[in-house]
């Protein structure tokens, strides 16, 4: 297995451990940065020592030469699993965006789920789809996001005051709008896929 892939399935690894420290009383109750708790700021670690494999795979598959079709298959689940993951979270415990983050969420969700349901009948047709430059814009802002969304801003609210939450809202509103024309796209490119042999 090349090291690519390795990486690929550690950032699907540490999902459940993201999971799991959340709900770990002696981690909810200890203040640390940014106004978290410890178990917020050791999920907003992980996520995003997990959005960087994402880069650090692919550039090492390139530099490498070892892309392989595992891997092509893999990555993009593996992105979805930890966004989503990370989207939830906020969707549940952060108050501040209840109000609107799960109509989001359920859009981003239901667009993986709508591309993961072709790549599965791509592959069924010995047909590898790859992730298209758009979906890579798309993960390009919204990691980042969702990493200043994790740390509080890394404390900006101190300088921007009670305005800094539209920093992050709007970059978030701005990777929603990229999820929904990559998968657009996604679709369109690949509507062969769709047509009955």
């Amino acid at each position: 297995m090349t090291i690519s892939n390795k990486l690929t399935i550690s950032r699907m690894l540490v999902i459940p451990i993201m999971i799991i420290l959340l709900f770990l009383p002696v981690l909810q109750d200890k203040e640390t940065i940014f106004e978290l708790s410890l178990a917020e700021l050791l999920f907003a670690i992980l996520f995003t020592l997990g959005s960087i494999t994402d880069w650090l795979d692919g550039y090492l598959a390139r530099k490498r030469n070892e892309i392989t079709t595992f891997g092509k298959f893999l990555d993009p689940i593996a992105d979805k699993l930890l966004v989503i993951s990370a989207m939830t979270y906020i969707a549940i415990f952060r108050t501040e965006y209840v109000s609107f983050w799960w109509t989001l969420v359920l859009i981003v969700i239901f667009r993986e789920l709508l591309v993961s349901a072709v790549r599965m009948l791509g592959a069924n047709k010995q047909v590898v789809i790859a992730a298209s430059w758009f979906g890579k814009i798309k993960t390009i802002v919204t990691m980042p996001t969702l990493v200043l969304i994790l740390f509080n801003r890394f404390g900006l609210d101190s300088i921007l005051g009670s305005q800094g939450h539209y920093l992050t809202d709007v970059l978030f509103y701005i990777s929603v709008l990229l999820t929904l024309l990559s998968g657009i796209d996604y679709l369109y490119k690949n509507r062969a896929v769709l047509q009955e042999d």
